[in-house]
């Protein structure tokens, strides 16, 4: 597959050559398998072979893209489509800036994060996964629904300036299921990414589910008052938090560009709780980690906050050339950042529900709609759902109604921070939009919080 691709890229480079243009092309190529489930049932099964090509060519401070779909054996057509490069370049309005054009110094090849077993999974695994997740769950009131997509992604890189190219494989499975109920509108989820086949663990999802349903079936449901509480996020929560975080306060883009709640005076300091250990890790294959960007840097540990301190921004080649700044590798479709775990061992939510109280304790898996209202401030607002339970310090369960949280990143990851599970677990993050981009965060499976407001409290599910 990848000396086809690199074959496929050597060819276009010769075409751009001949054509005087000078041009960086990218190769995205994706096996996409989806299935989908409604009322207990598939409601649609399908997948995609797509092969896309983007061409950029550079004059100057001038910089031009063309983006296409295309059969790989029509190359009459990707031809066309350098044609109509050249013939928008003379009419581009030229940049501030000297843009970088890529040269890259050596061929790089990364298929740490391609599993051929997941890659060739079939629909009756799918399938079997699905049965053994829900197996005595579903009943005439409680439905199932949910996804399990999966696929095969390769990326290539190559320019005019050398014959050196890049090439990047993996394979990724998203799965969320959900449990509903029909006659009390309750939903309960349980979600997992995988890099490899053997990360499938349908009887890990059937656990947590069976737990979710039987308090959602059995325990009183209750509207909690608007106030403070003690709240363990789960890792849907604290992944999505830190997706936000990072691409809103911790780029330089967002830096220069004046909608970061951090400033470059902040480099060094100590704004979250010495708990809070993040990085950008490119060694960790099970969050799909490539070890090159799409200049060519090597991509290295890159530490966003150590022991609380913030560390220091990311930044991509674009947004160097712009404001005078060193790249940092960051010229990916996906980082990979790892908060590390703690030292409070709770592996599973039965662990969770089984640890002594010393107060009541608010369990958000998952927020729902999280959106940024002020970005300078760090502010972010979404809803609890799928799934929280309210931990009652006497060792009593109640599932309460949704509830909106409207806070700082600030308050989730600075000193109001009580505790981090010690195990961490993988979470997709991936988009079921656009090109494939297999998207994972590793993060502790609990993180306690204190003070953590309630803005909002729903009085029915």
């Amino acid at each position: 597959m990848s000396n086809q691709v690199i074959d496929l890229l050597q060819k276009l480079r010769q075409s751009a050559i001949k054509r005087g243009l000078q041009t960086f092309i990218s190769y995205h190529e994706e096996d996409s398998f989806l299935m989908r489930f409604a009322n207990s049932a598939i409601s649609l099964n399908t997948n995609e072979h797509l092969i896309s090509l983007d061409f950029i060519a550079f004059d100057g401070r001038k910089k031009v893209s063309y983006s296409m779909i295309t059969d790989p054996s029509d190359f009459e057509s990707m031809e066309k489509g350098l044609d109509t490069l050249a013939e928008m370049l003379p009419h581009a309005q030229a940049l501030s800036y000297d843009p970088t054009f890529p040269v890259y110094e050596k061929d790089v090849l990364d298929e740490r994060a391609f599993d051929p077993a997941l890659a060739a999974l079939t629909n009756e695994e799918r399938l079997a996964y699905f049965n053994t997740l829900a197996e005595g769950l579903e009943s005439d009131d409680v439905k199932l629904s949910g996804i399990f997509s999966s696929g095969t992604t390769t990326t290539a890189q190559i320019s005019t300036a050398n014959e050196h190219s890049q090439t990047f494989r993996s394979t990724d499975a998203q799965i969320t299921a959900v449990l509903s109920s029909e006659s009390l509108k309750w939903e309960v989820n349980a979600e997992q990414s995988a890099q490899k086949k053997s990360d499938l663990d349908a009887e890990g999802l059937h656990a947590d589910l069976a737990l979710l349903v039987k308090h959602y079936q059995e325990d009183q449901s209750v509207q909690l008052p608007v106030g403070k509480y003690t709240v363990v996020l789960g890792p849907a929560a604290t992944a999505e938090l830190i997706n936000i975080m990072a691409y809103y306060g911790m780029t330089g883009g967002a830096l220069m560009q004046g909608y970061s709640f951090l400033k470059e005076e902040d480099q060094g300091k100590h704004l979250f709780s010495e708990k809070i250990n993040l990085l950008d890790d490119p060694r960790k294959v099970e969050i799909y980690a490539q070890n090159a960007d799409s200049y060519g840097l090597e991509r290295k540990p890159f530490p966003l906050i150590a022991e609380g301190r913030f560390q220091a921004f990311m930044w991509d080649q674009d947004s160097a050339d712009e404001f005078g700044k060193t790249p940092t590798g960051h010229d990916v479709s996906h980082a990979s950042l790892v908060m590390d775990g703690g030292e409070k061992s709770v592996a599973t939510l039965k662990d969770l529900l089984e640890k002594d109280r010393e107060e009541d304790l608010l369990y958000v898996p998952y927020i729902h709609y999280m959106n940024v209202v002020n970005p300078t401030q760090g502010m972010v607002t979404g809803s609890s759902r799928f799934g929280a339970l309210f931990l009652k310090k006497d060792g009593s369960v109640q599932v309460p109604y949704n509830v909106r949280l409207t806070q700082k990143f600030s308050d989730f990851f600075g000193e109001r921070v009580q505790w981090l599970s010690k195990e961490q677990v993988a979470y997709n993050v991936s988009s079921s939009y656009g090109r494939r981009n297999p998207t994972a965060l590793k993060v502790p499976r609990f993180i306690c919080v204190k003070e953590i407001e309630i803005s909002h409290s729903n009085p029915s599910y």
